[in-house]
């Protein structure tokens, strides 16, 4: 194992693109396994079929569309979801905490696991789902089906050369009847880290909510850091008895200074960037993180990609203020998720799957 080494954070040794291993059943629950897989494959495969191919396209409303979700999620054994929100009692989930939820017009930035993340999101919220790109502040609208599609793909550095790019602040206001949902990871990981941001987060208008959500498997092998484990994945995924998602959303965070509190209309959608300042006017002070809220990482776009200025602009182009949005969404997916933040990104996750696919072949 020591070719992969260089694909263990340097601070904590987590490994975030490992596939998790399947917990051992032994030969005698074999024919278990072989017999819930064959019973459950046809009719998820059947209700998959209509709802992409058909329902999605229909007039119908959202009741029709979410109980096909659910018969989805229902088929393959997910029978308990275990919610928790910051700062609500379990079983108070009442009117006076719906300011505490994601809704219509608000923006959801997910951990990025599984196939399933976007699927349950999918079924809860009916929301607009972007891909996010390391090097872009803009995102991409897609649709379910490609969301989930993105969890089995291997990662990309940059969008295709088709694609639409916009922003989170112009999404909204074309839907504003719906909530967006952000996957700033860019990738998948095995749930046990969080891997360094994109930049899309901070095209949000300052007034938003932004909603930190983690999901979480039990067991965890339905996780597919691996790209084009399709078969295994569907082997997994219905041939135990049951599974568990264990879901924990944040309170919400705005893109501004103050971050817990939406600044007035009067100013600015975003937060910009300053203009970097001359080698007349910086100094070494100006280089240190004095007060800073930096995660261990330290790192927001790529292991090599390091900030190393608060009042200005540092190498990535994030300000001070920027930085902290991200890194208290960052923090606050790592402490949902009890796991810890990697300086491993999108580029290490290109040679680590380079490496493994050799090693496979």
């Amino acid at each position: 194992m020591e070719k992969y080494s260089q694909f263990r954070d340097r601070g904590t040794a987590i490994a975030p693109f490992f596939p998790v291993p399947s917990p051992p059943s032994g030969l005698l629950f074999l024919p278990v396994h072989i017999f819930l897989f064959a019973l459950r494959v046809p009719p998820l495969l059947c209700v998959s079929i209509f709802y992409f191919l058909i329902l999605r396209w229909l007039p119908v409303g959202s009741l029709f569309k979410k109980a096909a979700l659910w018969c989805m999620i229902g088929i393959p054994g997910i029978w308990w979801i275990d919610l928790q929100i910051d700062r609500v009692k379990r079983g108070s989930l009442a009117k006076q905490n719906a300011h505490r939820l994601p809704a219509p017009g608000t923006i959801i930035a997910s951990s990025f696991t599984s196939p399933l993340d976007c699927l349950y999101l999918a079924a809860i919220f009916d929301p607009v789902f972007t891909a996010s790109y390391p090097n872009s502040r803009k995102v991409q609208r897609i649709s379910l089906f490609r969301a989930m599609q993105l969890a089995l793909l291997p990662p990309t550095m940059h969008p295709p050369p088709s694609a639409r790019l916009t922003t989170l602040s112009a999404l909204l206001a074309a839907n504003p009847d719906a909530c967006i949902v952000v996957l700033p990871e860019c990738t998948t990981t095995n749930g046990r880290a969080i891997l360094p941001f994109s930049q899309s987060l901070l095209t949000a208008p300052p007034t938003t909510k932004i909603f930190p959500l983690n999901l979480r498997y039990t067991p965890g092998d339905i996780t597919t850091p691996i790209p084009g484990t399709y078969l295994s994945w569907i082997w997994k995924l219905n041939s135990k008895p049951t599974h568990c998602i264990r879901v924990r959303i944040a309170e919400c965070v705005y893109n501004n200074a103050s971050l817990t509190s939406p600044l007035p209309s009067t100013t600015s959608t975003t937060l910009k960037p300053p203009q970097p300042k001359t080698t007349y006017e910086t100094n070494f002070f100006d280089t240190m993180n004095i007060g800073g809220y930096l995660s261990s990482s330290e790192t927001l776009v790529g292991s090599d990609e390091t900030a190393s200025s608060v009042n200005g602009a540092g190498e990535d182009g994030l300000s001070s203020d920027e930085r902290r949005v991200l890194d208290r969404v960052a923090e606050d997916l790592a402490r949902l998720g009890r796991v810890k933040r990697v300086g491993l990104g999108v580029r290490d996750k290109i040679e680590f799957v380079k490496i493994w696919s050799k090693r496979k072949r």
